[in-house]
């Protein structure tokens, strides 16, 4: 019977045997959703846009996640501004809005982006696939990133609209696999 020990491994028993350009490389095989997280806080639209999204973390409570690096400036005013936040999956018509959402210009982020902000402050991208209203559960330190737990209280979903992947550092359609007959 093996047992797992609750302490970290020494750092030369887990030294990597790849460089960061490569770990990149590796991560950027694997397709994920790009989602932006933003609310409004003292009258103005904050917001990131995330492509480190994952649902179905938990039905009950219901819960979802996403990983944000700690040299982010606009998490912290998200994290203690906001009891609300809403996560829009940004569509495939949508994709211009992740590289001015994440842009350094915070006072266009949201020039021209149609959105609705809720009666809780949450703020949703309209025209997305599926929107969620929601408030942080947790928050846990994982290396140079924070891994935020959301709680989701509300929810839409626009059927037959699809989502956008990152993909090889680049954005992507979704496009259906044909399977020969």
């Amino acid at each position: 019977m093996s047992t797992i020990s609750s302490s970290a491994p020494s750092p030369a028993a887990t030294a990597p045997r790849f460089d960061q350009a490569q770990l990149r490389a590796a991560f950027a095989q694997f397709p994920q959703g790009v989602v932006a997280v933003a609310a409004e806080i003292g009258g103005k639209p904050e917001g990131i846009v995330a492509s480190t999204f994952t649902v179905g973390v938990s039905l009950d409570p219901p819960l979802v996640t996403f990983a944000v690096q700690h040299s982010s400036s606009t998490w912290p005013k998200l994290r203690e501004s906001a009891s609300r936040m809403g996560i829009s999956v940004i569509g495939r018509e949508q994709f211009g809005l992740c590289r001015q959402i994440a842009s350094k210009d915070r006072e266009n982020r949201f020039a021209g982006v149609p959105h609705t902000v809720h009666d809780d402050g949450a703020l949703t991208i309209d025209g997305a696939p599926m929107w969620l209203n929601t408030r942080i559960y947790d928050q846990i330190t994982a290396g140079d990133h924070d891994i935020v737990v959301l709680e989701v209280l509300d929810l839409d979903v626009v059927p037959g609209e699809e989502g956008l992947v990152f993909h090889e550092s680049e954005f992507k359609e979704l496009s259906p696999v044909v399977v020969p007959v």
